[in-house]
């Protein structure tokens, strides 16, 4: 059923299953960067039919990072659960996204240097950095709940799952034109 909040013209939406690594270390989370976006985003991907988004995790970081980073970070339990609403592309997309608690295993290329590191999503270059609390504020973070959200998680990691839906919709403004807005609800489980 369409939803009744959006406007009539709204096109099809594209839904998709998105697995996503909260990738934390020495109080600093990794992020990465498609080459040719202005934003940055955590590392993750599709989640294939049939797939865990353990396992679907577990094969985009080694896709996009390499066989020498992307095995070495441990995946861990799920912390939230994000309904995100968004256009990209000139396509309207609703993601469900599972987002995992994850970390570098001692000793790996990503413990042991400060990067950024270089990987790829298909033929595209992706940059990898890892941020602290305080640099965040300064990013374009995507989804835009993310830069909050993240600061609080470096602080302190709730306990649970959190249930988050975010919206990003472009409503009317006095001339007519779309502008941008975003709408964000949180709740616990």
């Amino acid at each position: 059923m369409p939803d009744p909040s959006l406007p009539p013209s709204t096109p099809p939406w594209c839904v998709r299953h998105r697995a996503a690594a909260l990738v934390t270390h020495g109080g600093r989370v990794l992020l990465h960067q498609l080459d040719g976006d202005s934003f940055w985003a955590l590392p993750g991907g599709a989640i294939e039919p049939g797939e865990s988004a353990c396992d679907a995790l577990a094969r985009e970081l080694q896709e996009e990072l390499g066989a020498d980073r992307g095995t070495c970070i441990a995946v861990g339990s799920l912390a939230v659960v994000a309904e995100n609403f968004f256009a990209y592309g000139g396509v309207s997309y609703h993601e469900i996204g599972l987002y995992l608690r994850a970390s570098p295993l001692p000793g790996s290329p990503l413990a042991a240097t400060d990067g950024p590191y270089d990987g790829v999503e298909g033929a595209r270059r992706l940059v990898f950095a890892w941020f602290s609390a305080a640099e965040l504020a300064g990013l374009d973070i995507r989804p835009a709940f993310l830069r909050a959200f993240l600061g609080d998680f470096l602080k302190q990691e709730p306990a649970g799952v959190l249930h988050i839906v975010h919206r990003d919709t472009p409503p009317q403004k006095t001339d007519g034109t779309a502008g941008a807005h975003q709408h964000t609800a949180l709740t616990t489980g």
